[in-house]
């Protein structure tokens, strides 16, 4: 079994930062892709930003220059630092990661719980 666990939301003036943290632990043989959703109020959840198990990155265009993706593959641990906070970055952010266990060695999706940021105007 798999989980994931999501660490750092929370309230933030428009302007300040925070920063994300996704720790993936249990019975992990490999981990591919690595990325962050989030979704905000009556909206679709839509992708972030990924990191590639190369380290290539790709972000949605309205976090560009504001936000960076990394990962330290050692710790099974992806990480997404959020600068220049604007009010529609509010949302509640989702740490997907794609994983092959020790028991299938065929690569799944997997989902933390969330964690909300909320940026104050």
């Amino acid at each position: 079994q798999v989980q994931l666990v999501e660490s750092g939301g929370g309230l933030v003036q428009a302007g300040g930062s925070l920063r994300l943290s996704c720790a993936a632990s249990g019975s992990i043989f490999s981990i591919r892709d690595m990325g962050w959703y989030r979704q905000a109020p009556g909206k679709q959840r839509e992708l972030v930003a990924d990191i590639t198990s190369g380290g290539n990155t790709d972000y949605v265009e309205p976090v560009k220059g504001r936000f960076t993706i990394s990962r330290d593959n050692a710790k099974n641990a992806v990480y997404l630092q959020m600068n220049s906070l604007k009010p529609e970055d509010t949302a509640v952010y989702y740490c997907n990661c794609r994983i092959a266990t020790r028991s299938k060695y065929t690569y799944n999706n997997y989902w933390g719980q969330g964690t909300q940021v909320t940026v104050s105007s």
